[in-house]
């Protein structure tokens, strides 16, 4: 690992078996890990010992330290010559804002590397056996948040339906609103969705229902982050269906 170089290490949905080898190289040799609070307590356990820790983690609509805030922290460590990580749940550049904290750091003069984690979608998906894309029903898939300004003002017509796939990241808190965004923008109700929570660890949940259900079905379940949700009929093509808990009253609809 250089000096003067900030490491965007992707830490995947939980798994410590599915981090890359460069990735346990990195945070095993760390002088500083900035990480988030999703990191899963099995690969904050591959830290270097002697590193410094410091936690940016989040809860919604509250950041403990603001993304400029994370910014600064980035390039001073690394100016400061400490060989710095930025571990991160997922994909640093799939909802992570890795592209941003990439943009400072070179602005600074900081060289920067991406190392790709297996993302939230990617990972739960294979767990459940749940493709996300499959010949007999989605030749495509999107990712969208959830959770974010302006919900209600963007335009997901056409993400999700016949052929495709909708996978949902941070839209536990907004579940009702999106249910109701899809339903306004033409999709069925009874549209197959399945909600992966803590995908990949030994306390993960998969949850089956119909898309009028959903907002329901995650309060009834007490469903929580880190967890997501996917909207489409692939999730009627999982193989593994010992693993997935299904809900609502429509059931010959899911079955």
């Amino acid at each position: 690992m250089d000096h003067s170089c900030v490491y965007l290490v992707g830490a995947g949905p939980g798994d410590p078996e599915l981090l890359t080898v460069k990735a346990v190289r990195l945070i095993s040799t760390a002088d500083v890990v900035v990480h988030d609070g999703l990191v899963d307590d099995a690969i904050m356990a591959l830290i270097n010992p002697a590193a410094r820790l410091i936690s940016v983690a989040k809860s919604r609509s509250r950041h403990s330290v603001p993304q400029c805030g994370i910014n600064d922290i980035l390039v001073r460590e690394a100016q400061a010559g400490h060989r710095v990580v930025r571990l991160k749940g997922g994909d640093p550049f799939i909802f992570g804002r890795g592209g941003e904290e990439a943009e400072a750091c070179r602005d600074a003069g900081i060289d920067v590397e991406v190392v790709p984690g297996i993302s939230a979608a990617m990972g739960g998906a294979a767990a459940t056996m749940l493709p996300l894309t499959h010949r007999d029903t989605a030749s495509a898939v999107t990712f969208v948040a959830g959770q974010c300004k302006g919900l209600t003002d963007q335009n997901w017509a056409g993400l999700a339906g016949k052929g495709r796939t909708l996978v949902i990241y941070m839209g536990v808190a907004t579940a009702a609103d999106i249910t109701e965004k899809l339903i306004c923008d033409g999709l069925s109700p009874d549209t197959p969705v399945a909600v992966l929570e803590r995908a990949t660890r030994p306390d993960s949940r998969a949850m089956r229902t119909i898309l009028t259900d959903l907002g329901d079905m995650i309060g009834r379940e007490g469903v929580v982050s880190p967890a997501i949700i996917i909207v489409g009929d692939v999730v009627l093509k999982s193989g593994a269906e010992d693993r997935l808990i299904h809900f609502a009253k429509q059931a010959e609809k899911i079955a």
